[in-house]
């Protein structure tokens, strides 16, 4: 009789169930690629994670777990944005803030039929482009979906700076415009226009001052800096007797007003070749390009302590360089990208180097051979949720 063999003890299956409110919570704690792979697992699912509140929160809490920043730089010369883009996109890089090292490369999915493209700005991964006559785009390449904005209200007007912002009162984004005369006549109401992505339409706004203002576009190739919930643009301000005085103009992104911001005492002279405002660490910063007092010239960074006090500006910051450096970008956290022009010790027309403000510590060897726009840069899941988009 054949002997049979024990056999193994049979395990019971337990059910586990998770709540689905603690798996959304999971969810929106995880890579922006994993989750538009996620998509695919169930209509709920997808559903969830392109609703609005799944994409505020996980962009939430991207925000709160960041370590290192990362920058998004594209070149800004005619050569690489020419009239043969139909043939060749411009590529952009991804690159750690600090050190500028590569990290990917994203080819710009659209074309530019205006000749050569600008970053306008970044906010919270969504990045906005334009071109000379100012077909602008929003394009987020962490989920590759773009659009492109409809005409403006005020037609193909020439002469025009942009701002991108953060709405953070309505979980919204705005394109500013303001469009100017090519003989540096004073803005009116009806030359200032902001575009609303929830509306997805542009609409006039008006100035509620008493005086005329000039708007500089002079910021190039910095990007309109938003601090505080206001993009700041360089000005004049027009009084009695044609006599100019030069000043910043905030304009705040919820009550979509206009104020001014004096500059530093002390920050403007004779000797001042160019000026730019940006943030640093979360401040408004200016910045001043000027001959030194010892040889060569200098870059000044004046940081505003408390936003809105014209006292509480400070000089944080003076990098002297021997030889002319041109700034071609200012990093959040405080290193000048700049170009060295005529380099004769290296037989290099034009060379590279990132300066830390505070060591004056030069990292040089930078995959970067142009003169670029650099932009602030997440992964993040705006735009998902988008109406008019175009996914590629």
């Amino acid at each position: 009789m054949r002997e049979l063999r024990p056999q193994p003890p049979k395990l019971r299956r337990r059910n586990i169930y998770l709540p689905y409110d603690i798996v959304l919570n999971i969810l929106t704690r995880l890579p922006v690629k994993s989750l538009m792979r996620f998509r695919c697992v169930s209509k709920s699912w997808n559903s969830s994670i392109t609703s609005p509140d799944f994409i505020s929160t996980h962009l939430n809490n991207s925000i709160d777990s960041r370590g290192d920043g990362y920058v998004i730089h594209m070149p800004c010369v005619r050569d690489i944005c020419s009239s043969s883009i139909n043939t060749k996109r411009p590529v952009c890089t991804v690159a750690l803030d600090r050190t500028l090292d590569t990290i990917s490369e994203v080819r710009i999915p659209f074309h530019f039929p205006f000749g050569c493209a600008q970053i306008v700005g970044s906010c919270n991964g969504l990045l906005c482009f334009a071109t000379s006559a100012y077909c602008i785009y929003l394009w987020n390449p962490s989920i590759r979906i773009f659009k492109r904005l409809p005409n403006t209200c005020l037609g193909q007007l020439r002469f025009a700076t942009l701002g991108f912002a953060y709405h953070s009162e309505n979980n919204d984004y705005k394109v500013v415009r303001i469009s100017r005369s090519p003989f540096s006549a004073p803005v009116s109401s009806h030359e200032i226009e902001v575009y609303t992505l929830s509306s997805d339409s542009w609409r006039s706004v008006g100035m509620t001052l008493t005086t005329d203002v000039l708007f500089y576009d002079k910021n190039y190739p910095l990007p309109i800096p938003l601090v505080n919930g206001a993009l700041h643009w360089m000005s004049c301000i027009v009084e009695e007797e044609n006599h100019r005085r030069r000043m910043i103009m905030a304009f705040d992104v919820n009550s979509e007003k206009f104020k001014r911001l004096a500059l530093p005492d002390g920050s403007t002279d004779e000797n001042i070749f160019q000026t730019f405002l940006s943030s640093f660490k979360g401040k408004l910063a200016f910045i001043t390009w000027a001959r030194s007092e010892q040889r060569g010239t200098q870059y000044s960074i004046w940081v505003m302590k408390e936003y809105g006090v014209v006292e509480s500006w400070i000089k944080l910051f003076a990098v002297p360089f021997e030889r002319v450096a041109h700034c071609t970008a200012f990093m959040e956290y405080g290193s000048l990208l700049v170009c060295y022009i005529n380099d004769r010790v290296e037989s290099q027309e034009f060379k590279f180097v990132l300066v830390d403000i505070e060591t004056l510590h030069e990292k040089k060897d930078l995959d970067i051979q142009h003169h670029s726009y650099v932009a602030t840069f997440m992964e993040s899941l705006v735009l998902l949720d988008g109406a008019n988009v175009v996914s590629y």
